[in-house]
């Protein structure tokens, strides 16, 4: 499984719906409320051999109220 962490930015007064939506879904592994920048810091976890672009266009970024997003991927260093 490869470790991404997303942040999305929402549109005012309708963070806690986004919020809603991505955890009807059952894809992310936990999910934060973030001052800031951004409204809501997501860590989820993508299978392998799973594209990571079409996994966000298509579970995350389809959802109404999500203005702008930034996705960090994570690499083993150690």
């Amino acid at each position: 499984m490869k470790c991404v962490f997303m942040q999305l930015r929402c549109k005012p007064g309708k963070t806690y719906e986004v919020a809603d939506k991505i955890y009807e879904r059952e894809i992310v592994s936990e999910l934060y409320s973030t001052s800031g920048e951004f409204d809501l810091l997501a860590k989820i976890y993508i299978d392998e051999n799973e594209d990571i672009g079409k996994f966000v266009n298509e579970k995350i970024l389809n959802i109404d109220g999500i203005v702008h997003s930034l996705t960090t991927l994570t690499f083993k260093a150690f």
